[in-house]
This record gives structure tokens, C-alpha cells and sequence, in this order.
């Protein structure tokens, strides 16, 4: 595999550069769970934007304005998606007053009037139909409000939207946020200088969107540890029959085309033995744990069993470097979570390097509660897949460089 992540690490950050006096729009990731209430469950993505935040204002920038998208609104204005729900955790996190403005002329006439600590809070990008389509005309809107553009959202970094990548070609400075630069020395740390025997750990339910993934890293892993109900797929082309378990049919000669080249790489694999099977994913009366030759006739696959758990566990307590992307089954429901939630203990107590990546899977770990002890949690899920993948993101693309 030919990995572009070193070319990522010659990008220029915040501190490369000097911010006094100029106008900064950052490009912020502030997509939070919210409940009906408008309460924020999670504002860890709005608190890891902090540093990049605070040094601006710490450097006396002369306005910052914070672009973020918000959930997936369907064309214009939906209340439910508005980031002025955002306004006030925002002010309480920072200190510091924030102005919410919801339209481009009420923003570019208020920015003109520069002074140090102003901070403008835009309104869902996403509400605006140039940010989809990367509109030319929408892309110099935005690069014409700043001096300084900071793309500090990772976890869309891979999108080729307008405030990710078109306003690029209207800024003349464009940098990294310290949060997206913490994002790429991770994962620098874990492909380019990694410590062996690595192990990646995949789960989630599909081989299709993972493929990439698997056969792009296979030259740079020592493990490949393949849970989910993607392993039915791999567990299918073996000649097991899984029943009424989700299977890629149209995936299974590409499982075996994997396996050959894990072989063929000498790359050890490591497959389900057992597996908790159930009669109803939604109301399961009948649950049980069988080896993966013996899934009865009805039943689908959820979890993984004990067996498997001990197996996947000596994996990966012989490895150094580990990477995980995707769940062991259904983690959300609580009879079917247990592999996840027992194997991200494992690994968070393990001496390895620990990186984690995917939504899913960080929403597990912190359900586990061994968040804290993994040695870095990514906020990104395509971004993070695309990385491992070797691809230079397009948020990155056309970053300044050091020279």
C-alpha cells in the first residue's frame, strides 16, 4: 500500500502562521446528539474544537467565525438541525460571547466592523444549497468573510463541500486546526511508525464498506481480527451456512479474494468460532451461543460468543499497535453487546497503542466506559476509513504546505 499520510503531515497549522489582526473563519465540527429537547447528550466534539478556538482568540485574531453543519436537513430551514441549540453550551465552554448570525449579509456586514474576541456563530451550513454542490459563487461567499481559513473538522474532511474544500481556491492562508493536526499524527503513529505485531480489528455489518479498507492495509498489518456481521459474509465463502444472518451474497467471492491475499501477505486471520444466535433481532425470545457450524434455521447471528471473545482477545493482547474500526454485533441492543463492550476492555487495558475510528465504534467504547483509556479516540468516521485507506483527503488537498 501506498500511504499518503505523510504528504498530510506537511500541511501548515494554526501555529505556523499569525493570526493577529485578521479575520478567521474556522471550519468546525459541532454535529452533536441532540434530544428532542434540544439538549446536547454529547458535546465532546464541541469541546475538542476549544484549542483551535482558543488560540485564535488567545492571539488576538480580529473576528473568528465558526462554520459547522448540524444532522442531515433536507433543504433549507429546519428548526431541529438549527446550531443556535449550540449557542449557549458554546458560551459556557468558552467564556466568552458568541454572537449567532443565520445569514450571510447580517455576518459579512458585522465582520467588517473588526475587533479583538468578536466570535460570529453561522447558522447550519448545511442550510444553504451551495454547501452540497460546492458552488463556485457559495464557495467565494465564504472565503470572502475571512484572511485566515482553518479547516478544524475531521470528522467531514473527507466531503468535498463547499466550507471543506471549495473555499480553499478564495482564502489566501488555509490551515490545519490542532485537532485535525491530532487526527493525522495518530494515525501517522499507527501506519507510518507503528510498533509491531499490529493487529486491525473490523466489525460493523457490511464487507462492502470496508473493502477498501481491507485490502489497502494488508501490506501493513501483522492481524486482521474480523468481527460483526461482516464475518458472516468472510464465514460464508469459508462454507459455513449462516442461515438467516446478514450476508453479502454478492460479497463472497470477494471475502475469499481477501482471505487469498491475507495468505498470500502472510497477514493472520482471525474469524468467529462461536456465535450468540437469536429467533427476532427486535423481540429475541430465543437466545443462544453456537459454534458458527451450528446457526439453526431462522436464527440470526448477533454478537460474538465467548469462545471467539477469548480468541480475539489473545490476538490482540500480543499486539502493539491497535486499530479498530466497527463493532463486534449489534452493541445497541444490551443482549447483544456484550463481545463489543468486553472486547473494548480488553484492548483499552492492553499495553498497545490504541487508536479507534468510527462513529459506531467510539459510541460503544464510551458505552463501555474505557473511553479514556484508548490511546486515541477518533472524531471522524468516513474521514478516519479514507485515512486508514491511504487517501489524502480533499480537506486536506488544498491546505498550505510547509515549504
Amino acid at each position: 500500500m501506498t500511504s499518503n499520510i505523510n504528504i498530510m503531515g506537511g500541511v501548515k497549522s494554526l501555529k505556523d502562521i499569525d493570526v493577529t489582526g485578521k479575520k478567521v473563519l474556522i471550519r468546525v465540527d459541532f454535529n452533536v446528539p441532540m434530544d428532542a429537547q434540544f439538549n446536547i447528550s454529547d458535546d465532546s466534539r464541541i469541546r475538542a474544537a476549544l484549542p483551535t478556538i482558543n488560540y485564535c482568540i488567545d492571539h488576538n485574531a480580529c473576528s473568528i467565525t465558526l462554520v459547522s453543519h448540524l444532522g442531515r436537513p433536507k433543504g433549507g430551514y429546519d428548526e431541529r438541525y438549527s446550531l443556535t441549540h449550540i449557542q449557549k453550551r458554546l458560551e459556557r465552554l468558552l467564556q466568552k460571547r458568541v454572537e449567532f448570525i443565520d445569514d450571510f449579509e447580517t455576518l459579512k456586514r458585522e465582520n467588517t466592523q473588526c475587533s479583538i474576541e468578536r466570535i460570529f456563530l453561522f447558522e447550519n451550513i448545511r442550510f444553504y444549497e451551495g454547501e452540497k454542490k460546492n458552488d463556485p459563487a457559495f464557495c467565494k461567499q465564504l472565503g470572502d468573510l475571512c484572511d485566515v481559513y482553518v479547516n478544524d473538522a475531521f470528522g467531514t474532511s473527507h466531503r468535498r463541500d463547499a466550507s471543506t474544500y471549495g473555499i480553499a481556491d478564495y482564502v489566501d492562508t488555509k490551515v490545519a486546526g490542532f485537532l485535525m493536526m491530532r487526527e493525522i499524527e495518530a494515525f501517522t503513529k499507527a501506519l507510518e511508525n507503528p510498533i509491531h505485531p499490529i493487529a486491525l480489528v473490523v466489525g460493523g455489518s457490511k464487507i462492502s464498506t470496508k473493502i477498501t479498507l481491507l485490502t489497502s492495509v494488508m501490506q501493513k498489518v501483522d492481524k486482521l481480527i474480523i468481527g460483526g456481521a461482516m464475518s458472516n459474509t468472510f464465514l460464508q465463502a469459508l462454507g459455513y451456512d449462516m442461515k438467516a444472518s446478514l450476508v453479502e451474497a454478492d460479497f463472497v467471492e470477494t471475502a475469499k479474494a481477501v482471505l487469498a491475499e491475507a495468505k498470500q501477505y502472510k497477514v493472520k486471520v482471525y474469524l468467529p468460532v462461536d456465535v450468540v444466535i437469536t429467533d427476532s433481532i427486535e423481540h429475541p425470545i430465543d437466545v443462544k451461543v453456537v459454534p458458527v457450524q451450528d446457526v439453526l434455521d431462522g436464527f440470526h447471528a448477533v454478537d460474538i460468543g465467548p469462545a471467539t471473545l477469548k480468541l480475539f482477545s489473545e490476538a490482540v493482547e500480543l499486539s502493539n499497535t491497535i486499530i479498530w474500526n466497527g463493532p463486534m454485533g449489534i452493541y445497541e441492543i444490551n443482549q447483544f453487546s456484550k463481545g463489543t463492550y468486553k472486547l473494548a476492555t480488553i484492548i483499552s487495558e492492553s499495553y498497545a497503542y490504541s487508536i479507534v475510528g468510527g462513529g459506531d465504534t467510539v459510541d460503544a467504547v464510551e458505552k463501555a466506559g474505557e473511553k479514556e483509556k484508548f490511546s486515541f479516540i477518533s472524531t471522524g468516521g468516513g474521514a478516519s476509513l479514507e485515512l486508514l485507506e491511504g487517501k489524502i483527503l480533499p480537506g486536506f488537498e488544498k491546505l498550505d504546505r510547509k515549504s
